[in-house]
């Protein structure tokens, strides 16, 4: 069985690699941000309960975040493994998770900020669901797909990325330590190009 975390700043990498694994080794891919929409989408007594405070605007508590990812690790499709992204964010959660599951690996993709930066600043998206990067269309603005006009997204302009990494390096970087100690934590080059990445990742997880 691959029970799997994949931890890294945001624009890290972590779900485009986390989808390439869960392909690789037909294990399921859970985002909690996924598992969330899903159960309030299915109206679960969790979804509702997540949903009661989304209303609100307010975070969803961490008891009902941890129930809903103990819920999913249940069926039947997490027997042979699974692939958690997004999952633990804090050492509270990764003790609670430690309660209910038996992690194997923990893949840490370290980038530089000034490469995260670059990387998310530079995204440019359509209302199609398509999305690009300046270094590849340069100065476009519309989709090649449909014509679309392209924008920014609100939450890939520079100040609100330095604000994300700011909560990502107090709230979930302490991870990085909390998984060494336990001998599961695999640091890997996330700028070393998506196919070498995924390389290594893979060859951590067979060796």
């Amino acid at each position: 069985m691959r029970s799997i975390i994949f931890l890294g700043a945001p624009g890290s990498g972590k779900g485009t690699h986390a989808k390439r694994v869960s392909e690789k080794y037909s294990i399921p891919h859970i985002s909690t941000g996924d598992i969330l929409r899903e159960n309030i989408s299915r109206g679960s007594e969790l979804g509702k309960l997540a949903k009661s405070y989304i209303d609100k605007g307010e975070l969803v508590p961490d008891k009902v975040v941890i129930d809903i990812v103990r819920d999913r690790l249940q069926r039947a499709d997490c027997r042979e493994g699974y692939i958690l992204d997004g999952f633990p964010r804090t050492v509270a959660q990764a003790q609670a998770l430690d309660s209910f599951a038996d992690i194997n690996t923990v893949i840490n993709l370290a980038v530089d900020d000034n490469v995260i930066l670059h990387r998310i600043t530079g995204r440019r998206s359509c209302a199609c669901g398509e999305t690009y990067h300046t270094d590849f269309i340069g100065d476009a603005t519309t989709c090649a797909k449909c014509g679309g006009e392209l924008y920014i997204r609100k939450d890939d302009n520079a100040q609100t990325v330095s604000n994300r990494l700011s909560v990502y390096y107090s709230q979930t970087a302490p991870l990085i330590d909390y998984y060494a100690k336990q001998g599961k934590l695999v640091e890997i080059d996330g700028a070393a190009g998506i196919d070498n990445v995924f390389g290594s990742i893979t060859s951590a997880l067979e060796d």
